[in-house]
C-alpha cells in the first residue's frame, strides 16, 4: 500500500511539472533564455527554440522573428555561425512576409556582421547600408527613435576600426556623435565612450584615452561583464602603442578570458591572440609569440576553416534569402501567367477598343483642328484685306487733301505773284490823276502777309497729316519751327520758289534752310532729303 501511494504521488508529480511546462508561454520562455544567455548559453538556445516553436504553432509571428534574432545572436557569439546566418535569414524571410520594416532594418544589421566576419566586406557593407536606409526612413516617419540611428552608426565604426580605416572610422564615430545630440534625454552612451577613448589612442592622447577607458570599464563590469572582452582588447591596444608592454599583455590576455566566461564577442579571441603574438615578436618572446600563434590558426580553423561542421556550409555563403525570394516569385509568376491565360481574350478586345478609340479620336482631333485652322486662316485673310482697303482708301483720302492744299498753297502764292506784279507796274506809272499812295494801300488791303499765309496753310496741313510734326519731334528734338516749315513743304513736293513766297523769304534763304535741316537730320550728301521726309 505504501508503495502504490509513492508510485500515485511520483505520477502525479511529473503530471503536474508536464502541465506546468505545458502552461509556459512564448514571452516566459524567452525571459528565461535571457537569463542564461551569456551564462548557459546551450540552455538559453534551448528555450529559444521553445519560444521560437510556440509563436509560430500560435502563429504570433513578431514574438517568432524576436526568439529567431537572439538565437542567432547567442550562436554568433559561440561562433557557430551557420545557424546563426540560417537563423537571421529565416527571420528576416518572416519579416519580409509581414512586411514589418522595424524587424528588416535590424536583421540586415546583424547579417552585415556575420558577413564582416568571413570578410565579405562588400555583402557586409550593403546590409550595413541596408540597414542605414530602413532606419531613416522609419526615423523620418517617427516611427523608431534616434536610437535605431546610432546603432547603424555604430555598426560602421566597428566595422572600419576592425579593418583598421582610421578615416572612414572617424567618419563614422562623428556621426554617432551627432546622433546622440539628437537624443531627447542626452543620455551617457558606454558603447560610443569606448569607442572615443580609442580615437584618443588614435591621436596619441592616451592619458585621457586611459582615463576614459577606466570609467567605461567600471560601468561595463556592473552592467556588461560580456562587453569587457572588447573593452579589454581596446585597452590592450592603447598600451601596446604607449610601448607599456606588461599592462598591454596584461590587457589583452584579460580579453581572452572574458571571451572564455561570458561566450561572447569569439572574433576578439582570435584578434587577442594575434595581438599577443605581435607583442611577444616585439618582446623576443618567441615561444610565448609560438604559442598564441598556434591558438590564433587553431581558433581560426575551428570557427572559419573549411573543416569546421558548424560552419561549412557557410563558408561559401549561401544565399537563401535570394532563392527563396526567387522561388516566391516564381511560383507568383505562374499563378499570373495562369490568370492572364484566361484574362486574354477580354484584354484583347479591351486593346482593339481601346486603340479603336484612339485612332477615332486622333482623326476627329486632326479633323477639328485643321477646320479650325483654315477658320482662322480665312478670317485673318478677310481682315488683312478689308485692312489694306482701309489704308488704300485712307491714303487716296490723304492725297487727294495733300493736292487740295497744295493747290490753296499756290493759289496763294499766285495771288501774291500777281499782287506784287501789280504794284511794281503801278509804282512805274507817272500819270498825274493817279494817287499812287492810294492804289497801294488799296493792294496792301488785298494782300496778305507771310504769317497769316503760313498759319492758314499750317492749320490746314496739320489737319490733313497729324502724326507728322509729332513724329519729327520725337525723333528730332532739336529743329526749330522754320526747318519744320521747311519739312512740311518739302512733304508736298514744293520747289524752294513756291518756298521763298509762301514763307516769305528769298530763294537763298530757302536753299540755306534745307542745307542746316540736312545736317541736324544727319544726312549725307548722296541721300535724298525728299525722300527721307516722306519716309516719316
Amino acid at each position: 500500500m505504501k508503495n502504490f501511494t509513492l508510485l500515485t504521488l511520483f505520477i502525479f508529480s511529473i503530471l503536474s511539472s508536464f502541465k506546468s511546462y505545458s502552461q509556459e508561454t512564448p514571452d516566459l520562455l524567452y525571459n528565461k533564455a535571457l537569463k542564461y544567455k551569456y551564462v548557459k548559453p546551450q540552455l538559453s538556445i534551448s528555450y529559444l527554440n521553445k519560444s521560437y516553436n510556440a509563436s509560430m504553432k500560435e502563429k504570433d509571428t513578431l514574438n517568432a522573428i524576436k526568439s529567431l534574432m537572439t538565437l542567432s545572436t547567442v550562436y554568433s557569439h559561440n561562433v557557430n555561425y551557420g545557424k546563426a546566418y540560417d537563423g537571421f535569414w529565416t527571420a528576416l524571410l518572416l519579416a519580409e512576409k509581414i512586411k514589418n520594416r522595424l524587424y528588416k532594418g535590424r536583421i540586415h544589421q546583424e547579417l552585415g556582421w556575420l558577413y564582416s566576419f568571413y570578410n565579405r566586406d562588400k555583402e557586409a557593407l550593403k546590409h550595413f547600408n541596408l540597414s542605414l536606409h530602413t532606419n531613416k526612413t522609419l526615423y523620418q516617419e517617427k516611427i523608431v527613435p534616434i536610437d535605431y540611428l546610432s546603432s547603424d552608426y555604430f555598426a560602421f565604426t566597428n566595422f572600419y576600426r576592425i579593418r583598421g580605416n582610421k578615416e572612414m572610422y572617424k567618419k563614422y564615430l562623428d556621426s554617432c556623435i551627432q546622433t546622440k545630440k539628437l537624443h531627447p534625454t542626452f543620455s551617457e552612451n558606454y558603447y560610443l565612450d569606448a569607442e572615443l577613448a580609442h580615437q584618443l589612442a588614435n591621436e596619441k592622447k592616451y592619458d585621457q584615452a586611459l582615463n576614459k577607458f577606466k570609467e567605461v570599464k567600471a560601468h561595463f563590469e556592473e552592467k556588461d561583464p560580456s562587453y569587457l572582452v572588447i573593452v579589454n582588447y581596446l585597452i590592450g591596444d592603447v598600451y601596446k602603442k604607449m610601448g607599456l608592454y606588461q599592462k598591454s599583455e596584461k590587457a589583452f590576455l584579460e580579453s581572452l578570458q572574458d571571451s572564455e566566461n561570458y561566450h561572447s564577442h569569439t572574433n576578439y579571441k582570435i584578434m587577442s591572440c594575434d595581438a599577443l603574438v605581435e607583442l611577444y615578436n616585439i618582446q623576443n618572446k618567441c615561444d610565448k609569440a609560438f604559442e598564441y600563434l598556434q591558438k590564433s590558426k587553431t581558433l581560426n580553423d575551428s570557427v572559419f576553416g573549411s573543416k569546421s561542421k558548424s560552419n561549412q556550409h557557410l563558408f561559401n555563403l549561401k544565399d537563401t534569402y535570394r532563392i527563396t525570394k526567387e522561388k516566391q516569385e516564381q511560383q507568383q509568376k505562374e499563378h499570373r501567367l495562369k490568370q492572364l491565360e484566361q484574362e486574354d481574350y477580354i484584354w484583347f478586345l479591351k486593346y482593339v477598343i481601346l486603340i479603336t478609340s484612339i485612332i477615332f479620336i486622333l482623326i476627329f482631333g486632326y479633323l477639328f483642328i485643321r477646320n479650325l485652322r483654315n477658320k482662322h486662316k480665312n478670317e485673318k485673310k478677310l481682315i488683312f484685306e478689308r485692312q489694306q482697303l482701309e489704308l488704300k482708301r485712307q491714303n487716296q483720302i490723304l492725297e487727294l487733301k495733300n493736292k487740295e492744299l497744295t493747290t490753296s498753297a499756290l493759289q496763294l502764292i499766285e495771288k501774291e505773284e500777281f499782287l506784287a506784279n501789280l504794284k511794281d507796274k503801278l509804282s512805274k506809272q507817272t500819270t498825274d490823276n493817279i494817287d499812287i499812295r492810294v492804289i497801294n494801300r488799296m493792294v496792301k488791303s488785298i494782300q496778305g502777309n507771310p504769317t497769316n499765309n503760313w498759319k492758314e496753310f499750317e492749320a490746314r496741313f496739320t489737319q490733313i497729316n497729324q502724326s507728322f510734326y509729332q513724329n519729327l519731334n520725337n525723333k528730332f528734338p532739336s529743329l526749330g519751327q522754320t526747318d519744320l516749315k521747311i519739312c512740311a513743304l518739302i512733304k508736298l513736293n514744293f520747289s524752294s520758289k513756291e518756298m521763298s513766297s509762301l514763307l516769305g523769304i528769298s530763294i537763298e534763304s530757302v536753299h540755306t534752310s534745307r542745307y542746316r535741316l540736312r545736317k541736324k537730320l544727319g544726312l549725307e550728301r548722296n541721300e535724298s532729303l525728299t525722300e527721307f521726309i516722306n519716309s516719316i
